[in-house]
């Protein structure tokens, strides 16, 4: 599969769908190269060259969320900081909030959000999710079928997506 061919004819075009979603230039050119990374980094994953486009767009729209969703943070967690007594210093040329605070605050609500599972879709979204392993090994090892390693996982990534946009997420303003 050559990826530089490949991203040179789509590149164009998920930039342009970026732009739709992002709505900026500068959170599209984010996206669309955090996604080229990422999407280089799992070039293995993907079967068929004909899909490229639309992996790449997928990978880019999730990039998007997470950059929107920092941004929808910063006001909370600035507000926050000024509650706290903490006075922002100068400001600096980038308003994001240490990187490594917010690293270990997700990690923290990812945390939670999969020790809350029910165990019997915990198990399933470990094995698969943290641990990468493939769903016919992970139904060997919990003695499942695989469509019911998908459902499973399924239902599992609901009940962390809604986990996670949920209020406990949401730095506390006391």
């Amino acid at each position: 599969m050559d990826y530089d061919k490949l991203v040179a004819e789509h590149k164009d075009a998920v930039y342009r769908q970026m732009m739709r979603v992002c709505g900026n230039h500068e959170d599209a050119e984010d996206a669309l190269v955090e996604a080229l990374l990422s999407a280089y980094r799992a070039l293995d994953q993907l079967r068929d060259e004909g899909n490229f486009r639309a992996w790449l767009a997928m990978i880019a729209r999730r990039v998007c969320t997470r950059i929107k969703r920092r941004e929808a943070l910063m006001p909370i967690i600035q507000f926050s900081q000024l509650e706290l007594g903490q006075l922002p210093e100068a400001p600096a040329d980038d308003p994001l909030p240490d990187e490594e605070v917010e690293k270990e605050r997700i990690y923290d609500c990812v945390q939670k959000a999969i020790e809350q599972l029910p165990e019997i879709y915990r198990d399933v979204y470990i094995l698969r999710e943290i641990q990468g392993v493939q769903a016919p090994e992970v139904g060997r090892r919990l003695n499942l079928s695989v469509p019911a390693v998908k459902s499973r996982l399924h239902r599992a990534r609901e009940m962390v997506r809604r986990a996670l946009d949920s209020d406990f997420c949401r730095p506390s303003l006391n």
